[in-house]
């Protein structure tokens, strides 16, 4: 524990994190890419807010946003859990909300948190106060709004999703189908389009010295928040500073081959006056720094490498490390005015 204590010390000058003097952070993503941010980002403030994609219809989230016509609960699940504390009390509630049920009737895979936050949702018919009471429930250290409070359809232009026309570009429709899609996806849309942001998630994003995007599903997690009118437009006139984190790897069907650089491209493309500040990448992740500098001079922003990933795991993030980065820019980058 105290060797715990050193490492977060260093990372506010020496002094514990003191409220009234720590940033306002805002991170956007979505699944497990969100959580990794998330768990890194609640070791160095204590004023953070997550932002969480409202489009997954698979697995229980899926199930219960067919049967209730209620938000996907399994990403602001996930978010929640990551923000709970190291401590007895924290590690309990996380792994409470994230178990899954084992059976062969309907309670098959069904997640405590997703029922548990759905539960609230119907009780208090309020998103936004349902989410802060589970979080107070967890003592999570931070907020999670969802950044729509509607149902969200992603469908994909795909190139080549049929291998039989390599060059014919075709519709694929729904969260879980185009995170492992086939193909190169071109271009992502929401249904139904121009949806509204929760107010909620546009003040913070309004009101943050940092916001920090990704990692996470590049398709399917990250650029939908770009999809989003209100949250596009906070996310361009905010005085916050902006930081890009992008992914350790290549996901698996929807990034499948994508360089660090095509990443930035194709963020670009969905949200052509965004700029960012820094785009935050694992050193060992980027075969060509040369491009990817290039990619993030587009952006008004400059890169950063970092050693990030976890040891032995190449596609996870160590929140430590992590931690250290993000401190690192914060600092590297100045504040905008008195951290509030």
């Amino acid at each position: 524990m105290a060797r715990r204590t050193i490492r977060l010390r260093r990372f506010v000058g020496g002094q514990a994190v003191r409220r009234g003097a720590q940033p306002k952070v805002v991170a956007l993503g979505g699944g497990m890419g969100l959580s990794a941010s998330l768990t890194a980002l609640r070791r160095i403030t204590g004023d953070l807010t997550a932002v969480v994609t409202v489009a997954d219809d698979g697995g229980s989230s899926g199930r219960l946003r067919d049967e209730l016509g209620v938000l996907p609960p399994g990403d602001l699940r996930k978010a929640l859990a990551a923000l709970c504390g190291d401590d007895d009390w924290g590690r309990t509630w996380a792994e409470v909300i994230q178990h899954r049920f084992e059976s062969k009737g309907e309670l098959h895979q069904h997640a405590v948190g997703n029922l548990l936050i759905v539960a609230l949702w119907e009780q208090l018919g309020d998103h936004v106060q349902a989410l802060d009471l589970v979080g107070r429930l967890l003592g999570a250290h931070g907020r999670v709004l969802p950044m729509s409070a509607v149902p969200l359809e992603l469908t994909a232009s795909v190139r080549g999703h049929d291998a039989a026309r390599p060059d014919e570009v075709s519709t694929v429709r729904g969260q879980a189908t185009v995170a492992l899609t086939p193909g190169e996806v071109q271009q992502v849309h929401l249904v139904p389009p121009d949806p509204p942001a929760v107010p909620e998630a546009v003040a913070a994003v309004l009101d943050a010295d940092w916001v920090v995007v990704g990692p996470g599903s590049w398709f399917s997690s990250v650029i939908p928040h770009l999809l989003v009118p209100e949250l596009r437009d906070a996310l361009q006139e905010t005085k916050a500073r902006r930081v890009l984190s992008l992914n350790l790897a290549p996901q698996p069907g929807e990034t499948e081959g994508f360089s660090p650089q095509r990443h930035l491209e194709v963020l670009a493309r969905h949200a052509p006056k965004l700029a960012f500040d820094a785009v935050l990448a694992d050193q060992d992740a980027v075969p060509d720094e040369h491009s990817l500098r290039e990619a993030a001079e587009q952006l008004g922003a400059t890169v950063q490498l970092a050693p990030v990933a976890a040891s032995g795991q190449s596609a996870r993030h160590d929140p430590e490390l992590l931690a250290a980065a993000y401190d690192r820019i914060f600092r590297m980058h100045g504040r905008i005015g008195p951290w509030r």
